[in-house]
């Protein structure tokens, strides 16, 4: 069966408004170009299309018809919340001119929803709930429906009911799954790159290397991979990143998963790898804070590493102990000690506006900020999850005010207000002037200035593309009050539902509330489960 996988734009910086976040960051679609690599290691053709990609048209029904020319069998869309509703509106076109392709729709929101959405919306043939692989190739090979694990979908000889599969067992050993297909990819490298002075080689990717996370945080969505933590191994993750230097050039990673260095002794083999064999590359990841040492930290350093960054989210005490249990203030200082003493960067990773947030505990966390002497730093705009622990608090309106609006819903807009604030503009007023307190601090220009050697192709990138960031500059700065008033009166899409919630399973109720039991890797659902239907 011919496939062709899809990543939709959605909205990524101002609704309505030209996008230019690709200017500073343009990361490869690792999820599809893993499940195109998984289908044609099995005989389907599969091609790959990314919507924010450097070739994509600008419009929903240029993105169509790329769709279209491929003449697949079968569409997969992988859809965050904010991406979401540009991929329906793809697929309506897709049907209205080829109503016999099957559409399916993965990824978090789908996961976290489940049947729900496949009844409000008829353009939808299938979705994936959890991991993609083991469905996408018995939708491929042509296997009945009713056994097919983590499908949701329409059961025609009983009147159209919808049916929730049971869930099928997780892969355990990801050394199983081929590198992804980055050759499907239109402009790989090239064309795609890292955040802007993060990185000193180039050219740049982004890699996962892990699948779940073992620690439970109030924001984060848990539905695609649950708790169950697997890894690829230290040999397979070297091999990855010689793959990725020997066939496209690249010279630098970002590891991407939630917590690279939750299994210790895979970060020591991998690093040993990297020291006894030299690959010529620099790479970034993620540490937990207060859970690392100085030994890992210095194996790190030998190895290519070039930042760390850590989840630290909040300097008010009582917003971490209810958002980011187990990490404390002193333990995060004595963190970004450790790493400047190994000769890494620090980044830090911080949210504004979760449930509890007030004018006072920003400014405490600014103040906090600048005191770590952070190498970089990163604040995102809170945005409630489906999904979440944290969810059914944000929607009761007990903490605040929620405006569910799904394009919206991209981390960079205020779309969460909590009581302590008066408006989402005095929100928006503190969050800028932190951000520009950062990177106005002598501090950060100081470290900056000592590294514009080193920043030399973010440099270059930005010269290379002087145009575009002056044109947006200019945008901003001369439709301040435009763009206010277009998030203000930004309508809500006429297609999507208010207050939509999930109807699981048994099996999936279980899935939410406690970590799975370890099982072996199958392709078929766990023959004791039934299924579910609405």
């Amino acid at each position: 069966m011919r496939v062709t996988l899809v990543h939709p734009a959605g909205f990524n910086f101002v609704p309505g408004q030209p996008d230019f976040s690709v200017l500073a960051n343009r990361m490869a679609p690792i999820g599809i170009l893993q499940l195109a690599a998984w289908l044609e290691k099995h005989g389907h053709p599969t091609a790959v299309h990314d919507c924010l990609g450097p070739y994509a048209p600008p419009t929903i029904a240029g993105n169509a018809e790329r769709v279209l020319a491929t003449e697949p069998e079968l569409v997969g869309f992988s859809a965050t919340t904010s991406g979401f509703l540009d991929a329906l509106e793809i697929a309506a076109l897709i049907k209205a001119r080829r109503p016999e392709i099957k559409i399916v729709f993965g990824n978090v929101h789908v996961s976290s929803l489940g049947a729900p959405v496949l009844a409000e919306y008829p353009e939808i043939d299938y979705l994936c709930i959890g991991e993609g692989e083991g469905l996408l190739l018995d939708l491929a090979e042509g296997r009945p429906l009713a056994g097919i694990g983590n499908l949701v979908w329409r059961d025609a000889e009983n009147g159209g009911r919808i049916v929730t599969n049971p869930r099928r067992n997780r892969i355990l050993d990801l050394d199983e799954l081929p590198f992804p297909a980055y050759e499907k990819l239109a402009g790989f490298p090239q064309g795609y790159h890292l955040p802007l002075f993060a990185y000193a080689q180039r050219h740049g990717a982004t890699m996962i290397t892990s699948r779940g996370c073992p620690y439970t945080c109030s924001f984060c969505d848990r539905t695609v991979f649950e708790r169950l933590y697997k890894v690829n191994s230290a040999q397979y993750v070297y091999a990855h990143m010689k793959h990725l230097r020997d066939h496209f050039g690249v010279r630098h990673i970002n590891f991407y998963d939630d917590l690279f260095t939750a299994q210790k002794k895979r970060v020591f083999e991998l690093c040993d790898l990297l020291i006894e064999q030299p690959l010529g590359m620099q790479f970034n990841c993620a540490i937990r804070t207060g859970h690392t040492s100085d030994e890992m930290l210095a194996k790190l350093k030998q190895a290519g590493a070039l930042m760390v960054s850590m989840g630290i989210e909040s300097a008010d005490p009582e917003m971490m102990a209810r958002h980011k249990a187990g990490v404390t203030l002193d333990a995060v200082k004595k963190t970004v000690e450790q790493i400047h003493a190994a000769g890494l960067r620090a980044k830090g990773l911080f949210i504004f506006g979760m449930p509890g947030e007030t004018p006072a505990t920003i400014k405490k966390t600014s103040d906090f900020i600048l005191s770590l002497d952070l190498d970089e730093m990163n604040m995102t705009k809170f945005s409630p999850l489906h999904g979440a622990p944290i969810w059914d608090e944000c929607i009761s309106g007990q903490s605040g005010d929620f405006v569910e609006d799904w394009r919206l819903m991209n981390c960079l807009n205020f779309v969460f207000k909590p009581q302590g604030f008066e408006s989402r503009e005095q929100m928006d007023a503190l969050y800028n002037w932190h951000v520009r307190r950062f990177y106005d601090s002598r501090g950060y220009r100081r470290r900056f200035a000592k590294r514009l050697w080193q920043h030399r192709w973010s440099l270059w990138h930005i010269l290379k593309h002087l145009p575009q960031t002056i044109a947006a500059a200019r945008y901003f700065s001369a439709n301040k009050a435009q763009l206010e008033r277009a998030k203000r009166d930004f309508a809500r899409h006429p297609r999507q539902p208010v207050g939509l919630r999930p109807v699981l399973s048994p099996e999936l109720q279980a899935d939410a509330i406690a970590a799975m039991s370890p099982v072996k890797v199958s392709r078929r659902p766990q023959a004791a489960a039934a299924p579910s239907a609405v």
